[in-house]
């Protein structure tokens, strides 16, 4: 199957290798190296830092797993549809937005309100590349619910439509109104294309055996990704998932990734996808650690705050990825939490792209994030008054 134009059989990728002469230049000069060593040593001290309590190796195993079978195979296949459409079908999404600007703000928040995190990290692609405006950012964090979309979908589809178009048209409101307080070129990146490729993915054969692993685990992957959102459980899942995921970890490790420019080549999909894999492991990591450590108690909070629970709710929405958000719509599912406390949550949740969008554009994705705040807590708190009578 031929995935780009034929390319000079000189620019073959063998095995782990950068496949353009170009990259391997890059990546075997001083900077390259020095990048290469940083990226193993935060491998290595997430493994240092699983080390630090007995319980290590179950809880380490369970976060990999979690964070290749819960978000990165939905990741991957929201990148391989965008360049399905980019590559086969001629779908450009920057020319789409490009084109048609007036209705960036509408497509960022259509991006952001699919379920899981895939749609939200395509619309920070796009603002990363200077295609989506700031207002576009806002109004597809906004809009996400990210993976816990998928648990509320399993449990109340009813609750998750309305959640999902609350949600869709808060973000739409709110990126507009960011557009038209700031201008639509406020803290916009220069517009960038990605660097054309070397062809060196001409074809199956031609793409590294790594990335050929990869992507034949991906099929497991989505279906023990859809069971997992179903709440259906597999018993081969976690030694799969933490094979899988030690895959993803060596990649990036070996090679980098998070440029953002997915869409534009089967390994651009693979290695931005890996390093969100490495960052959202980091996190439920780190959010296990603390559980543990500091012996947390989400459930127990809630349920002493009383008027403080959609506040609380939104706060909780602020930590990044997917892990506490799931913990609140359970909470709402089991009937601790009010439904206006799942609204804050899911308006003032960022999912798991905020990570790349930290990694790459820190100061857009924080002052993002904070706007977000603000519809959150005005939903929240308007439904928790009109809705459940809490006043």
């Amino acid at each position: 199957m031929s995935l780009t134009p034929p390319a000079p059989a000189s620019s073959a990728c063998p095995g782990l290798a950068v496949g353009c002469p170009a990259e391997r230049a890059l990546e075997a000069g001083p900077g390259g190296r020095r990048r290469g060593l940083s990226r193993w040593l935060f491998l290595g001290g997430l493994l240092a830092l699983a080390a630090l309590w007995p319980e290590a190796r179950q809880v380490a195993a369970g976060a990999l797993a979690d964070a290749y079978i819960a978000v990165s195979v939905f990741v991957a296949a929201t990148l391989l549809i965008l360049y399905a459409l980019e590559r086969r079908a001629g779908i450009s999404l920057s020319e789409v937005l490009t084109r048609h600007a007036r209705y960036e703000v509408p497509i960022a928040a259509t991006l952001g309100a699919l379920p899981g995190c895939g749609g939200a990290i395509a619309a920070i692609a796009q603002y990363t590349r200077g295609h989506l405006s700031f207002g576009g950012v806002v109004a597809a964090l906004t809009a996400t619910m990210g993976d816990a979309m998928f648990v509320l979908l399993a449990a109340e589809p009813g609750t998750a439509v309305l959640v999902l178009v609350l949600s869709m048209i808060v973000g739409l409101a709110s990126g507009l109104v960011v557009n038209a307080l700031h201008g639509p070129d406020f803290m916009r990146p220069p517009l960038r294309e990605p660097a054309e490729t070397c062809g060196c993915e001409t074809g199956w054969g031609r793409l590294a055996f790594a990335d050929r692993l990869w992507l034949v685990l991906l099929v497991p992957g989505l279906f023990l990704g859809g069971a997992n959102a179903l709440q259906i459980e597999v018993p081969w899942a976690l030694p799969f998932g933490v094979a899988a995921g030690l895959l993803a970890l060596a990649m990036w490790g070996r090679r980098g990734g998070g440029q953002m420019n997915s869409g534009r080549t089967v390994r651009s999909v693979i290695d931005d996808t890996n390093f969100v894999t490495v960052w959202v492991f980091a996190a439920f990591l780190s959010y296990e650690i603390a559980v543990i450590g500091f012996e947390l108690d989400l459930g127990a909070a809630f349920a002493a705050a009383g008027w403080l629970v959609p506040l609380i709710a939104v706060l909780v929405g602020f930590i990044p990825g997917c892990g506490p958000q799931i913990v609140v719509t359970t909470l709402y599912i089991s009937g601790a939490v009010p439904l206006s406390a799942q609204l804050g949550n899911a308006v003032s949740n960022d999912g798991d792209a905020l990570f790349p969008a930290l990694a790459v554009v820190p100061r857009a994705a924080a002052l993002a994030t904070l706007y977000s705040a603000v519809p959150a807590l005005i939903l929240a708190y308007g439904w928790w008054a009109l809705v459940e009578g809490g006043v």
